[in-house]
């Protein structure tokens, strides 16, 4: 199916002082883990706002359905909140989109952030326009290299360019399959992105960079997820394919068993366009923001990722009344 083009609304740039409202809208937090992401929000010269029930819990959940949008709404329509930053995935995300106030940001577009179980929101407000943060959790492990490029991110109103890799890794991915694409970055967790497929939410992936990232899957429900997205044509038009870490595979290096990398390559590299494995993002810790709805630029023979538009845009001007 062809969706019609959406220009991208780039959130406002985040400056100090910036009230950052933390949101649990997916699994439960121990009570340190909050306390942990209230002090990295404040270490980042930022003001953290912690929603309700972010501490609360239900079952597999941090709330009921009810009390988890009930947060995420009203950190939404708080009118002077600047960002909203989810503060773990796990599951429950998809239980609460159609409950979701999306009205609320397109008056106010700001920075959301999450990745993992959070990508049922960023398919959300791609289906609105809305350029959003696949970035870690300020709950979870936050190295200095992933925290500052996500604040870089949130504060720089011109294009970064290209992605730099960790100090210590291959300094590139690895080619898939040879080629350079331009295109919005799109997508998220591999799961995430079959599970919303045949409903509203769907990723819109016509003429895009798709990123995908997984963790703790067992190899043969990888190359299930991929065939899944093969079938429903998710990759039909797709202008690149950027992956991710694809970590804490149960089986992998089991005798027999093919790694997640050779799953891949064997499904993708026929695909007729560039694909490339092993970008820093997802579940590491050392991880990459994507800012969803940017074009970027994957040179997939060089295992490179650039982003040619800014993620954010600068704050209007103040009215400054006229004087009589």
């Amino acid at each position: 199916m062809r969706h019609a083009k959406i220009e991208s609304i780039r959130p406002s740039a985040l400056q100090p002082g910036a009230r950052v409202a933390l949101v649990a809208p997916a699994g439960p937090l121990a009570p340190e883990a909050v306390d942990r992401a209230v002090e990295r929000v404040r270490s980042r010269g930022w003001e953290p706002r912690v929603g309700e029930y972010a501490r609360g819990r239900h079952g597999y959940l941090s709330g009921t359905d009810e009390e988890r949008a009930a947060d995420l709404n009203h950190a939404l329509r708080t009118a002077d909140n600047d960002a909203i930053w989810f503060l773990r995935g796990g599951y429950g995300t998809m239980r609460i989109l159609d409950r979701i106030d999306w009205d609320a940001l397109l008056a106010r577009p700001r920075p959301v952030i999450g990745f993992s179980d959070n990508t049922a929101i960023h398919l959300g407000l791609q289906r609105h326009g809305l350029v959003s943060f696949h970035g870690p959790h300020p709950a979870a492990e936050l190295p200095e290299f992933a925290a500052r490029q996500l604040h870089t991110l949130l504060t720089t109103t011109r294009p970064v360019g290209r992605l730099p890799f960790p100090a210590g890794s291959r300094g590139r991915a690895e080619t898939v399959a040879s080629g350079r694409a331009e295109g919005p970055l799109v997508g998220g967790n591999l799961a995430l992105i079959a599970a919303t497929l045949g409903t509203p939410y769907a990723v819109r992936a016509e003429g895009a960079i798709l990123c995908l990232e997984e963790v703790g899957e067992l190899t043969y429900r990888i190359d299930r997820l991929i065939s899944q997205l093969l079938l429903a044509g998710v990759l039909d038009a797709v202008a690149g394919v950027a992956l991710g870490a694809f970590s804490d595979c149960p089986d992998e290096g089991a005798a027999g068993i093919p790694t997640p990398a050779e799953v891949i390559r064997e499904r993708l590299e026929g695909l007729g366009v560039p694909v490339a494995l092993g970008f820093p993002f997802g579940h590491v810790a050392e991880s990459w923001t994507l800012p969803l709805g940017v074009r970027a630029a994957l040179d997939a023979d060089a295992g490179t990722l650039e982003l040619l538009e800014p993620a954010t845009a600068a704050l209007p001007p103040p009215v400054i009344p006229e004087i009589r």
